[in-house]
């Protein structure tokens, strides 16, 4: 699958990286530092569940030069939300499903309103994730999970995929 990652802290960096890891094709969106770092040493993740070296890390601050992807994972700061909702608009094709994975209840009503809610996920994660240094992250949850589910309740193929990514590489993750 082709999957982008709006967001690399502690959260987008931890589960895009266990996505690339399982051979999918991740595209990190990040800016500034990180983007940098990104780019020259790749997405280094320690964790209670075992370490990774992304490298090449496929990054741009420039959804554009991405296109429509399968799923976008929206992991950024809840006040950042409606600015990364209307950025990601180029990475959402007509069967696109962005799944958010932020501290708050707004964004999937956020995500539908702009994009509908045939095509946005609920998303729940759970981990101890910090950013040490730009394209650097940690975890110390010994057992983080994910949990994500079409808003209308359908079943999804492209979940049922990313289900089956997470879990080749080990993360709990689970269809809601």
């Amino acid at each position: 699958m082709r999957i982008a990652v709006m967001g690399v802290g502690g959260v987008g960096g931890y589960f895009g990286a266990r996505l690339a890891q399982a051979g999918e094709g991740v595209t990190f969106i990040a800016r500034g530092d990180t983007l940098r770092a990104l780019r020259e040493h790749g997405l280094r993740v320690e964790s209670a569940d075992g370490d990774m070296l992304i490298q090449p890390a496929e990054a741009t601050d420039d959804p554009a030069a991405v296109g429509p992807v399968d799923l976008v994972l929206l992991a950024v700061k809840g006040w950042q939300a409606p600015e990364a909702i209307e950025s990601m608009r180029p990475l959402m094709g007509p069967d696109t499903v962005a799944v958010p994975l932020l501290n708050g209840v707004e964004a999937p009503d956020q995500l539908a309103a702009v994009y509908g809610q045939e095509r946005v996920a609920g998303g729940l994660c759970g981990l101890f994730g910090a950013i040490v240094a730009p394209g650097h992250i940690r975890n110390a949850h010994p057992q983080p999970f994910i949990s994500f589910g079409m808003l209308d309740n359908r079943p999804n193929g492209r979940l049922e995929r990313l289900r089956d990514a997470y879990e080749r590489v080990g993360v709990r993750a689970t269809i809601a």
